[in-house]
């Protein structure tokens, strides 16, 4: 037996001592392991051989039982990245890596995620394999230490460019002395020395191009190609066979040489322009996190025994009493436990109208106080709060890779190979066939198309405009959880939609207070002071509605409820009775001449109620959950964007109808319970649609989970919202036709810069191929093509949604 090894590894789906016991017994039979289960800690201990036993027999064994193996995440920064080959081939390798169960690399935010089992699989392991393939890999760091390394970054790309440029421009300038016409432009004689221009070229081809080097060798050594490749093999060949020109004029004074120094130099000058407008443009995509974080309070005044101090924010504790006044910004989340005030909340929901809060209302952190001063108690803070929410969630977003992605990473994983080869085939065709012995013009169209043919642009087309789409989603309070959901949104053909707290408010509301005897507020006052005994859900709504109309509330005695029926309650001597008809009955009340109202009240979805008082009907009131202001507009929007809208409820037909018709959707699933909610989203799917599943309780979260994008109202609940792939920040569903027209903006962004990026290549590689496109103008093609297909994905932060 080999010397044992440990590992630790967390297991989740334990009920009770039962399945630690046969997990137990389960890996202590496999060779060479001892292993102990702690149910408590839902974690598992063990010792094993490595030669007899591999750590993936172990987890795949825990799994094969049932149960699952907690997997870890972590985020890298990954630096050294040229070109989307470089990518892909980092993450084709770690998706490889023993132990990782996936692997995410995103080019434009020079980023990668990784899940993996911790019990196989270290982070050091991880950064090491990245680190082998010749690329730089730390842990994420924080927002601040990022922004100073592309700060960094872009300085030291502004001072390579500078120094690159002085030396290339009089390179440049001795172009005009090869022109075969006379310019009158008078060319020193020493600038057409070739010793001269071998000086100006060596440092702008080792020192700035040495970039280009090591990313050539990394990819050569790991058995594939990139831009750096081309780079290197286009500016080398211009190089040397210049040097080698330089000594034959040395060893024949009288010779002509042809020299391409000025090709090598200006190219990659070229090609750091392009970098550096690159590196500017991707900084300004992740403004909208930039925006996001800013709106974060950097103090909060505590109170501790009644005395006011000011504490950065990252400081206050769960618990803390903050004091917060007019005009300053809630400085985290929690509760208002004193004082009342309005409340702007669009940055984080998107609705305009500020919010009014009392005493036991929520607040949530980075929302602006506006008119009154309140204390209120810390409930979440630092990574626990709604705005660390919403930024966590557009980083994820921004750092995945949406479907479209995967086409442009295998394109240019096969793209450059191709490329040399054509290179290789133009430069045999023009030395043997076109001009036989030329080597001058073979080397120059051979090198045209190494360089024009640069697939940089292929892979930045993709992640630049899910960062725009997903950041600006973000400022408009529309949180896509990925790019998967981002792109999948826009082939949506049908909406279902929840109808309590999603199409309506989810609150009932008083519709219709009538008094038949024109002594409306003496009868509203007794019905108040009936109902404010009651619990139920329409007497709040009754109570709420005696509030707003200013009524005084009096006591009640001998209240009871009378299930099914409605209420009855002594007021100051008067007998109050209120419900349905069937009451009225019991108690030998002529109804029938109120039979039409009620009914139709009834049909328009409203719960009628009569009122009593000592034996005469005196009037009715009618309580419904009334519909959002936006929902009827909102569900014409999506008829316009080409939806089919359907109603799912519990409620019966007959209410469910009155609200579809008040909106305007023509589909009503009614008297659906909540588990079968998931059942009515498969029907539609296995009619072909591709269903978005709008919902904002706990009951939705199995049909938002189903759906093809679930998509959860943001006043709903957190379960709901952890189901969901989109989050409408607000309970407006305005918010739900913007999240349609922004992803279908998205891809269309996306695929006129895949379009664009791949013409440059495809078009550019027969110009030079038959020798009419300059190296130096290629290279001038191939760096503008990257700067406009990331210029184009920025025209998303302008686009109306």
């Amino acid at each position: 037996m080999g010397q044992q090894k440990d590992m630790a590894i967390g297991i989740t789906g334990m009920t009770c001592s039962a399945c630690s016991t046969r997990i137990e017994k389960v890996l202590n039979k496999m060779d060479g392991v001892e292993a102990n289960v702690n149910l408590t800690m839902e974690h598992a201990t063990v010792k094993y051989d490595p030669e007899q036993v591999e750590p993936e027999d172990i987890t795949a064994r825990i799994e094969k039982l049932g149960y699952g193996v907690q997997k870890e995440r972590v985020e890298l920064d990954i630096h050294g990245m040229t070109c989307s080959a470089c990518s892909s081939r980092i993450q084709k390798v770690l998706n490889k890596a023993s132990g990782v169960d996936q692997a995410t690399v995103n080019l434009a935010t020079e980023a990668g995620v990784v899940e993996y089992d911790p019990s196989t699989i270290s982070v050091d392991d991880i950064i090491a394999k990245v680190k082998k393939l010749g690329y730089e890999a730390v842990v994420k760091k924080d927002r601040e230490e990022q922004a100073d390394h592309k700060e960094e970054e872009i300085k030291r790309k502004k001072r390579q460019l500078w120094i690159s440029a002085l030396l290339s421009l009089p390179l440049l300038y001795t172009m005009i002395g090869h022109f075969p016409w006379d310019l009158g432009i008078p060319v020193p004689h020493l600038f057409m020395n070739p010793w001269f221009q071998f000086v100006l070229a060596t440092p702008v081809q080792f020192y700035i191009g040495a970039p280009f080097y090591k990313g050539a060798y990394r990819a050569l050594s790991n058995k594939s190609a990139n831009m750096d490749v081309l780079v290197a093999l286009g500016t080398s060949a211009a190089y040397f066979y210049s040097v080698v020109e330089a000594i034959r004029w040395q060893l024949n004074p009288g010779l002509e040489p042809e020299l391409y120094f000025e090709t090598s130099a200006v190219l990659i000058t070229l090609i750091l322009v392009g970098k550096l407008f690159e590196a500017l443009a991707k900084g300004r995509t992740t403004a909208a996190l930039t925006k996001l974080l800013s709106l974060q309070a950097k103090e909060a005044t505590v109170l501790r025994d009644g005395i006011e101090e000011k504490i950065p924010v990252d400081q206050v504790q769960v618990g803390d009493v903050l004091l917060v006044k007019p005009g300053e910004k809630i400085p985290v989340d929690g509760m208002v436990i004193k004082g009342a005030s309005s409340v702007d909340e669009s940055m984080i929901t998107g609705e305009s109208i500020p919010i009014e809060k009392n005493e036991n209302d929520p607040v949530i952190g980075a929302t602006i106080n506006k008119n009154g001063t309140i204390q209120m108690k810390a409930e979440r803070v630092g990574k626990d709060t709604a705005l660390s929410g919403i930024v966590k969630i557009v980083e994820e977003a921004q750092g995945s890779k949406a479907p479209i992605q995967r086409t442009a990473d295998v394109i240019s994983g096969i793209f450059v190979p191709i490329v040399v080869g054509i290179s290789v085939l133009t430069f045999i065709t023009w030395y043997f066939v076109v001009s036989p012995g030329e080597l001058p013009q073979a080397l120059e169209a051979a090198i045209a198309v190494l360089v024009i043919a640069c697939p940089c642009a292929l892979g930045l087309a993709t992640p630049t405009s899910i960062m725009v789409g997903t950041g600006k989603g973000a400022e408009q309070g529309i949180l896509y959880k990925g790019g998967e959901y981002l792109e999948g949104t826009h082939r949506l053909t049908t909406v279902l939609l929840d109808k309590t707290g999603t199409v309506t408010k989810g609150q009932p509301e008083v519709t219709d207070f009538v008094a038949f005897h024109n002594d409306e507020s003496s009868l509203l006052k007794d019905v108040i002071a009936a109902e404010k005994a009651s619990e139920h859900p329409l007497a709040e709504a009754i109570v709420s509605y005696g509030a707003e109309k200013g009524v005084e509330p009096q006591e009640a005695s001998n209240f009871e409820a009378i299930p099914g029926y409605g209420i009855q309650a002594d007021v100051e001597g008067r007998r109050v009775h209120i419900g349905t008809r069937k009451l009225m009955e019991l108690e030998n009340l002529s109804h029938e001449e109120y039979n039409a109202t009620l009914s139709g009240l009834e049909e328009e979805g409203k719960t009628a109620m009569l009122i009593a008082v000592d034996g005469v009907i005196k009037g009715y009131v009618a309580v419904a959950d009334t519909v959002k202001e936006t929902s009827k507009r909102a569900i014409q929007e999506m008829k316009k964007l080409g939806l089919e809208v359907y109603m799912v409820t519990g409620d019966n037909e007959r209410t469910a109808r009155a609200i579809a018709s008040q909106v305007g959707i023509d589909g009503v699933f009614s008297e659906v319970l909540p588990e079968q909610k998931a059942e009515k989203v498969k029907e539609l799917q296995s009619q072909g649609q591709k269903v978005a599943m709008v919902g904002d309780g706990i009951n939705d979260a199995p049909s938002l989970a189903t759906a093809d994008i679930g998509i959860a109202i943001g006043t709903g609940t957190d379960v709901a919202i952890e189901t969901a792939d989109i989050t409408l920040m607000g309970g407006d569903l305005m918010h739900l036709s913007k999240a349609i027209v922004l992803s279908r903006k998205t891809i269309k962004n996306i695929r006129q810069n895949l379009f664009w990026a791949l013409a440059y290549n495809t078009a550019g590689i027969p110009v030079a191929a038959i020798g009419l496109l300059a190296p130096w103008v290629a290279g001038a093609a191939m760096a503008f093509s990257s700067v406009s297909v990331v210029s184009n994905s920025l025209r998303l932060k302008r686009a109306k949604i």
